[in-house]
């Protein structure tokens, strides 16, 4: 076979590339995915890039949460791409292997979007916990330290996945070739390890531990406090009013989370193989998706500036006179 070098180490046989396995056991939707996944990216990509350009461009949107917004949206418009170009490629072309280098680059690439949106999330938490709990120190809590976080969030995940990414570059790897999933991961490229992995695992485990479940505790942390200081609001449109300046955040953190939880939760097992897949699915590819639509639906400031924009822009095209 082209994809594996018979070059002998301690007996096994070295593989210089792997078969990303991902939806080729369904060979009669091939093109159904391949439609689904292009408008998925398609939607995604010009979603978040929406989110970035009304944050950047409209003042009133000058502010730490769309300040966070902007980044989360930059981090999910990189995440896409990290994923779905492969997929769509392989969906194309039949082509599923994926040379060793290029899977550890992926992997780089995939654990450093997650790490530093894990983050974003928390800080973004942290500020709705600053708004609705603390809102006459609120503007003095959050000036200077809005920048801090956002930069803290990518500087972490950016050492967090370069020790990883430095440690796995230093195994070797044995077949079988196969990979049962769609996208590098590190369960599966561990497990294709020729030698020893227990230190690696140890040092990643810690890495990842510091990376995923510990911004989920702040994350859960706040919301605990906001949801107790909402219940303490005496009136229902005060709750109601307060509710609404985090519903949109509390949503995407749900998804992405609980569907993490489920895939890294759920055993190894062939029988649940094909259901953590369809999970994979939905934090690499729907969660950029659906935050766009949520913040913009669901956000009466991203929507005034998303009307502002449009008649700027119909304007300057000469369809409405100002």
């Amino acid at each position: 076979m082209t994809h594996i070098q018979k070059a002998e180490v301690d007996n096994q046989t070295v593989i210089t590339k792997f078969i990303l396995l991902g939806f080729g056991d369904l060979p009669e939707l091939q093109t159904l995915l391949f439609l689904l996944f292009l408008v998925i990216y398609i939607a995604t990509v010009a979603g978040n890039t929406l989110i970035i350009a009304l944050v950047v461009a409209d003042q009133h949107l000058h502010t730490p949460m769309y300040f966070f917004l902007g980044n989360l949206s930059c981090v999910e418009t990189c995440y896409s791409s990290t994923i779905l170009p492969r997929v769509l490629a392989s969906l194309f072309t039949g082509d599923r292997t994926i040379s060793v280098c290029g899977c550890i680059v992926q992997f780089y690439c995939f654990g450093f979007l997650a790490c530093t949106e894990c983050y974003l999330l928390a800080a973004m938490s942290y500020d709705r916990y600053l708004a609705i709990c603390k809102p006459l120190h609120y503007a003095a809590l959050m000036n200077g330290r809005t920048w801090v976080l956002a930069a803290g969030s990518w500087l972490w995940a950016f050492v967090a996945s370069t020790i990883t990414v430095c440690l796995m570059s230093q195994l070797t790897f044995c077949g079988p070739s196969e990979i049962d999933h769609f996208f590098c991961d590190l369960n599966p490229l561990i497990k294709h390890s020729c030698h020893d992995t227990n230190l690696i695992t140890l040092l990643t485990f810690i890495l990842i531990s510091l990376g995923v479940p510990f911004p989920f505790l702040l994350t859960l942390a706040s919301y605990t406090f906001i949801i107790t200081t909402i219940l303490r609001i005496p009136s229902t449109t005060g709750k109601k009013k307060a509710f609404s300046t985090c519903s949109s955040h509390l949503m995407v953190v749900t998804i992405f989370y609980g569907t993490i939880i489920i895939v890294y939760i759920l055993p190894d097992t062939d029988t649940l193989r094909d259901l953590n897949k369809v999970f994979s699915i939905f934090y690499t590819v729907l969660t950029p998706l659906v935050n766009p639509l949520i913040y913009s639906l669901r956000n009466k400031e991203v929507k005034e500036a998303l009307r502002k924009i449009i008649h700027k822009l119909m304007v300057l095209t000469g369809i409405r006179k100002e």
